[in-house]
Parts: structure tokens; sequence; C-alpha cells
């Protein structure tokens, strides 16, 4: 009511508006569904007001798609489709019967394959015929942004369907960068310079007016010149509108209203006061740079030749170098000389179809690991490596070292003697081999490990970098003396990135190497050392040795021919090793271990609330919580406490606990039968003493823990 009388000055002079219900993505569906009720209630405010018969000349409103369902991710399509689709259908009927426009926001790229399934399938529906109401917003800084309105013009044509398409210049530029280069993708998904967003604004809005009657422009702008581009590219005519955000831009589109005759329609934010930080900071990032021209409009010290400068003459200026040269594209992230390790993007469906294609090979294939040793091997029994998701499934097998094997390898173990550029071209082969196998790679680190498709991938790429490192380490400190033989004893939580880091250190330096990985993880180590060797890593320099810390462990540790050890793993057999070796290896001999901890988040009260538990869930439960970083206690100030908890608790509900391979999955097994033994008892003792405050149904196949929470005071 408040936004509707706020609104009325404004609407007396002839400007529409539409409105946008302030909200972030949902995290709980008590969440999902308050929004879903607030949209349903504005339109049914919005049916009193909209009096035209003009749909164009009637109030709107914006939804995000993401407010509406608390798993709005393409991993979860299947479900996102099922519950999603309805809800959305059922306001489009409504704001069809009160005859206003519902547009569609726009989001991050990552969304964007998913809200088209969404969109086509709302707007295929028989009972939206004859309504022109149905918007869609489109992002001119997004490079698909041409592709995708070709798109909803066929769909329109397609489906006798007329419909508004919003164009905006983009309002998750700095998200989407960081986002590339974290992924490690090929490309950003946006222009990184802001003349070219500027030229491919212009370049689809004339796209957008040539197009046929079946879409009704909306061009949203503050920037004059710009606005002046549609103005002439649109000539006498041509039905569209421009549009601005409430409290920007007056001055240019009242002028555009009156002078030019252009209808305006004003996007207003309704909500509460603690809706509104997020969306006051994507608006200061979208328009408070120093290229905007809301900016420099205001800025003296700005000529106004700069401000009203051509976007296509500076990017004409810019010549082959459209992109901007600052902005590191992904791959380059580390320089000319380290190449950044190569990177999935999850949620596109053309990766994620190659990426299944290539796993497909391996979804049923047995590994076996055995000694890799410069002298004939005569290893123990073979036993089964079955899968923590379902350990009816076998992996494959491997056969331990004997203490014949731990001493042959002992005996014939040698430093690398080859020069250190030969030493460093060997890792970066070996990266590279690690690149070309990723899906057998990731198909272990599952089958295996139990590790989600985000983990599997970056479980690769941290080996890869490590390798890449290594190796450029190696050339700038040139050549020097080995220590000689290290013994490296990895974990089975990071069972390649790990195991490849310790290797890669000691390799890099001259050092020969005996690696025991653990117990539960001897194949996708044996296949990292069978591609170390066929990058040019002599046998006798690198050595595999599976078996028991016990036994093959107590021997690499033990033995005075070692001349230092890398360990990952507990505290307790860190201090056993340190013991051991303090009896039998030089004094010098170094222990490089890594331990455990107790690692905690402290949340108060000027925390956003959202970004505090997207980071509780990822930190405390990803990997199913089996990292040294992973959270595990939790300080909430008082005055947010329940508030945060309960939404922490909803959202929980929303996770996928199940097989691995299955990209939907969100939480993986625990990696054997006593890890589940001891952490099921750990909790149970928790629920006896009645603090227990949370706990998810796990999987009864596989080695599943429901994720929980535990109060400790």
């Amino acid at each position: 009511g408040e936004a509707l009388a706020n609104a009325r000055e404004k609407e007396a002079a002839g400007f529409t508006f539409s409105y946008d219900m302030l909200g972030e993505a949902a995290l709980t569906a008590p969440d999902a569904a308050r929004y879903h009720e607030a949209y349903a209630q504005a339109i049914d405010a919005l049916a009193a007001v909209a009096r035209s018969s003009d749909i164009r000349a009637n109030p709107g409103i914006s939804i995000k798609l993401s407010a509406l369902h608390p798993r709005y991710h393409y991993a979860q399509r299947e479900r996102v489709m099922d519950e999603l689709v309805p809800r959305v259908l059922s306001l489009a009927k409504a704001a069809s019967a009160a005859h206003i426009g519902l547009n569609i926001d726009a989001e991050e790229a990552d969304r964007l394959d998913l809200s088209l399934d969404v969109i086509e399938t709302v707007l295929a529906d028989p009972g939206l015929a004859g309504w022109e109401g149905f918007g869609i917003v489109v992002q001119a800084y997004g490079q698909r942004a041409r592709p995708l309105l070709t798109w909803i013009d066929a769909l329109a044509e397609a489906l006798e369907r007329r419909v508004m398409v919003r164009l905006v210049k983009g309002a998750y530029w700095d998200t989407e960068i960081k986002r590339a280069q974290i992924l490690g993708i090929e490309r950003f998904p946006v222009f990184t310079r802001k003349a070219a967003t500027d030229v491919s604004y212009i370049a689809n809005a004339r796209l957008l007016l040539a197009m046929s009657g079946r879409v009704y422009p909306q061009f949203a702008t503050h920037n004059a010149h710009t606005a002046a581009a549609v103005l002439h590219m649109a000539g006498a005519g041509r039905d569209f509108e421009f549009q601005r955000l409430h409290g920007m831009g007056e001055a240019l589109h009242d002028h555009l209203h009156a002078a030019c005759g252009v209808r305006s329609r004003i996007y207003a934010p309704v909500g509460a006061h603690e809706d509104l930080l997020a969306y006051l900071v994507r608006r200061l990032l979208e328009n408070g740079a120093n290229s905007s021209f809301v900016n420099q409009i205001i800025d003296e010290d700005v000529p106004p030749e700069e401000v009203a400068a051509d976007p296509f003459e500076k990017i004409a200026r810019a010549g082959a170098q459209i992109a901007n040269p600052l902005i590191v594209r992904p791959p380059d992230l580390f320089g000319e000389r380290r190449r950044n390790s190569k990177g999935y993007d999850l949620a596109d469906p053309l990766t994620m179809a190659d990426l299944k294609s290539a796993r497909t090979a391996f979804a049923s294939h047995v590994w076996r690991a055995c000694p890799l040793i410069a002298a004939p091997a005569d290893p123990l029994p073979e036993r089964d490596i079955v899968s923590p998701a379902d350990p009816a499934c076998r992996v494959g097998h491997v056969a331990e070292s004997s203490p014949a094997d731990v001493e042959a390898a002992l005996s014939c173990a040698a430093p690398w003697a080859a020069p250190v550029a030969e030493r460093a071209a060997v890792l970066q082969r070996a990266s590279d081999l690690f690149e070309a196998h990723a899906a057998e790679l990731h198909a272990l680190a599952a089958r295996e490990a139990g590790k989600t498709w985000p983990d599997c991938v970056s479980e690769v790429r941290e080996a890869v970098d490590f390798l890449r490192y290594y190796a450029e380490a190696a050339r700038e400190q040139g050549e020097g003396e080995p220590r000689g033989i290290f013994t490296c004893i990895s974990p089975w939580n990071f069972p390649l990135a790990i195991f490849t880091g310790q290797i890669a250190a000691a390799l890099a330096t001259g050092n020969g190497v005996l690696a025991k990985p653990a117990e539960a993880t001897p194949l996708i180590a044996m296949r990292a050392v069978e591609l170390l060797h066929a990058a040019g890593v002599p046998r006798a320099v690198l050595q595999l040795l599976p078996g028991e810390g016990g036994t093959v462990g107590a021997a690499l540790t033990s033995d005075p021919r070692v001349d230092g050890v890398c360990f990952t793993g507990s505290t307790a057999t860190a201090q056993a090793i340190n013991r051991a070796m303090a009896q039998t290896l030089d004094p010098l001999a170094p222990l490089i271990a890594e331990t455990g901890g107790i690692n905690a988040m402290i949340v108060d009260s000027t925390a956003l609330p959202e970004q505090a538990v997207r980071d509780i869930l990822a930190s405390a439960f990803q990997s199913a919580g089996q990292r040294c970083s992973a959270l595990r206690v939790l300080y909430l100030q008082n005055d947010i406490a329940d508030r945060i908890l309960e939404m922490l608790f909803g959202a929980m509900d929303e996770l996928a606990l199940g097989d691995p391979q299955l990209l939907k999955t969100d939480i993986g097994p625990l990696i054997d039968a006593e890890a589940q033994r001891s952490i099921s008892a750990y909790v149970e003792a928790a629920r006896d003493a009645g603090r227990l405050l949370k706990q998810l149904t796990a999987p009864r196949q596989g080695f599943f823990v429901g994720p929980a929470v535990i109060a400790v005071s």
C-alpha cells in the first residue's frame, strides 16, 4: 500500500511502475513460501489499480526465481522443474487475470540455462494464451545476450505469445568475474570493458527493435548516450518504453517522457529494511564505478567529451584487444610461467554432457593397485576396495606391500639427479597428463573416496596446481642439493591432491620419494604414480608402497636410509612418527607434518544471516565434513542465535545426501565403516544427553551419517 501511494504523483504525470519485491535467494522452504505469498499479495494489490485496457499502461511486478525455491541451481534441475514451475505458473496466471506484466528478473550467469527451462515451460502453458504481460530480463553485459534475444523471439513465435523484454546493462559483474576466476573456466561470461557492454546494449537494442511484433522492448538505462541511440534507431512508430531505477536518472527520463513522448516506467524496490542492504550493494556496484555514466555525469572533474564518448569509438581504439587486459582471464591467473588448472562450469549443460560422457567409460571399471618399485615386487594377497557409498560395489583391489617390498624399495631409492629444468619440465608434463585423464580421476575420486562432483573437480585441479606450482618454484630456485630420500604419507580425504602435492615438492627439489597412500584410497594414488612415471619421473626416484600405516608406514619412517618425512593425518600419528624418527633417523632429518584442528566461526549481529548460513553449510558439511578445515564449533551472538539456527536448520533440510556420482548430491558418504561407527556413536551420545539440536536422515546403504548440529553449552 505504501509503495502504491508513493507512486501516485509520478503516475499522474504519465509514468508507470514495475515493482521489485526485494528479497535474496531463498535458503529454506518456508522462506520460499513467504516470498511466493508476498508476490501473490502484491499482484492482488496491483490488480486493484490496473485500470487500463492496455497492459503496457498498467503497473507490473518483477520476481526472482531464486527467491521462490531454496535450491535454485542447475544441479537440482529435476527438483526445480517439478516444484518451481507450478509456483511461477500460479503467479503468471494471477498476473494475467490482473492484466499486469510479470517480469522474470535476470540473475547470475550460472542460473541462466535453468531459468530458460523454467521460462519456456511456464510460457507454454495454454492458460497464458492471449496474455501479453510475460516479461524476461536480459543483461547486455552477458556474452550470450544476443543469442538469448533470438531464442526469446523464436519461442514467442512458436508459442504464439507476445512477450516483454527488458534490456539492462547487468547487475552481477563483479560476481561473474570472480566466479569465473575461481572456477578456472576458459572465458568470462561477461564483457570486461564498460564500452563493450555499452556497444552490446546498443547492438541488442537494435536487434530488439527489428524483431517481430511479438516482442515489446523495454530499455532500462540511465545513460543519455544509450537513450539517444535507442531513439535514433527506433525512428517513428516503433512501440517501446524506457525504464529507470527509482531515485536514479530522473532528469533524463523526465525529458524522454515529456520531450520525446516515449513511455517511461520506474523500477521500484519494495520490501522491509532488512531486505534492502543486499539490493543497495548491488546497485552501488552497478552504478558507482568510475566508468559509470551515472557517476561521471555528476563528477565535475570528468570533461563532457568523456561523459558523452561514443562506446563504438572506444572499442575501435582498443583494436584486437577488446577484452580488458587488466582483468586476467582464468587460465592466465598465475601469469605467463604457470598456467591455471583447467576448471569446469558444472552449471553448463554442454559441459556436463561432455563430462558425463567421458566418465561413463569408468562407471564399472575395476582398478588395481600394487607396489610400484624399482625391483620385482612380492606383494601381499589382494583385498577389495569398495565404494563407501555402496559397499556392495567393488571399485578395485589392492595388493599391499610386503616387508620384502619395503626393503627392496629402500635399497633401490635414489635422488633425482636430473637438472632442475628437466625436473620442472617433467612435472609440467605430468600436470598435463592429469588434466588429460581428468575424467578417470574424477570417477576414481567419486567411487573410491565418495567425493561429489564439485569435490572431484577440485581434487584434480588442486593436484594439477601443485605440480605446476612446484615446477615453477624449482625453476625460480635453481640448482641445489637435495636432502636425499623422502617418505610421503598422505590421507584419504584428499587422496590425489595432497598425495600429489607432497610428491611434487620433494621431486622438484631433486629428492627421491617413497609414497605410501592411505589404506582406503590406494587406487587413485596408483594412477597418479603411473601418470608421473609416464611423464618421465624415473622408477627409482618415485616408488609407490601401498599398505597399512602400522607396518609399511612405520618401516618407512624409522629407517635410517630415509632423509625426511612428509605426513598429513592425525596429530597422534604425527607425534608417533616424530618419536620414531628421533630414534633412528639423522637428527637433521625434517618432519613436515600437517595435522587436524578445531576450526571455529563467530557470527555476530552485523552478519548477513543468509551469507552466514551459506558459509556454515559449506564449511561444516562439504566433503561430509571430512576436512581438517571443516567448521567444528559455531559461536552465535545471543541476539541473532534463534534466527540463524532457524535458517540453518531449514537450509540443512534442503541438502541432498546420497550417491556422489549424481550431480544433485550435496553430501556423500564417510570414508569407511569405522568412521561411520565412531561419528554415529558421538552423535548418539549427544542425543542421549539432550544436546542434539538437529540431524538429517542418512541413506541406509553406504557409510553415511546425517549432518548434525550439537549444542556444546
